[in-house]
């Protein structure tokens, strides 16, 4: 009896765990509903995709409304190219008149330069103490004198150092005053010429002073002898050496071929700072320095 009362329990106890188990309806919360595909998929996409940048949408923009354009308004379109090249081309013109002139403008200089040239030589040829022959032409613009250089000098006369040993200043060296006459004169030299106030007499290479040859009235500013070249007078090589000088910028007196202490000043001036022999005078050594023997 007592099993059959413990196999109907334990009966009534299996029938019972069904019901147990099934889930509860009454009183539960609602599932949550699943999110859409479309909605998951377009979220996802907004964050894989970037938006363009402000610069690709402004060109994007300025291609789009001049194609527009372009086929909208053909005309203007056009119109707005053709002023494109014609501004090109108006620059290109610009930048060859700015050439041009400049070209002009160097052109008037240069031509100023020989019209106050040929009034220097004008004035020297007209001058009638002074036959410039071949005077090579001035340009005043460069005629700055060097004051300091000039101030600084001192005349030498006398050439019997050791600075003047060489061949090219045995005539400075050896020179001394000869006083004579007219006939003296003729009978030992047969080029004597008149230059200003004084007679100069030309013997191997060198003009010289002629003391004596005029016994009432003889100027000579220098006494010394000049060296010669190209068949010149002695006022014409003076005139070529003051020109020289007054271009480098040691000289800014008067060209009238005389020989004179302010050009001596610039000749001792010139000669020292070219490391020569300052004679003070026209030897060759200064002339082939300024290139002018």
């Amino acid at each position: 009896m007592k099993r059959i009362i413990f196999l109907a329990s334990i009966g009534s106890i299996l029938l019972a765990l069904p019901a147990y188990s099934a889930p509860k309806t009454h009183g539960a919360r609602p599932a949550r509903k699943a999110a859409p595909a479309h909605f998951s998929q377009s979220r996802g996409a907004s964050h894989a995709m970037r938006a363009p940048t402000r610069s690709a949408r402004t060109n994007s923009a300025a291609r789009m409304r001049t194609s527009r354009s372009a086929i909208a308004n053909p005309r203007s379109y056009q119109r707005n190219r053709a002023n494109v090249s014609r501004n090109t081309a108006n620059t290109a013109t610009l930048e060859r008149n700015a050439n041009r002139n400049q070209a002009i403008n160097r052109a008037n200089v240069a031509r100023n330069r020989r019209a106050i040239d040929r009034s220097v030589n004008s004035r020297i040829t007209n001058n009638p103490r002074v036959n410039p022959g071949n005077f090579r032409g001035a340009n005043v613009n460069r005629a700055v004198v060097n004051r300091n250089a000039v101030a600084n000098a001192r005349v030498v006369n006398n050439w019997r150092n050791e600075r003047f040993a060489g061949q090219n200043y045995t005539a400075f060296r050896n020179y001394h005053r000869q006083s004579h006459n007219r006939s003296w004169w003729h009978n030992h030299y047969n080029r004597i010429i008149l230059v200003g106030g004084g007679w100069w007499y030309w013997n191997t290479g060198y003009w010289y002073p002629a003391w004596g040859y005029d016994s009432t009235y003889s100027y000579y500013p220098y006494d010394g002898p000049i060296y010669g070249y190209s068949d010149l007078t002695p006022d014409q090589i003076v005139v070529n050496v003051q020109t020289q000088l007054r271009n480098d910028g040691y000289y800014g007196g008067s060209i009238d071929g005389v020989l004179g202490a302010q050009t001596r000043r610039a000749l001792a001036a010139f000669q020292a700072d070219h490391g020569l022999a300052v004679t003070s005078g026209v030897d060759e050594p200064t002339l082939a320095t300024m290139g002018l023997s």
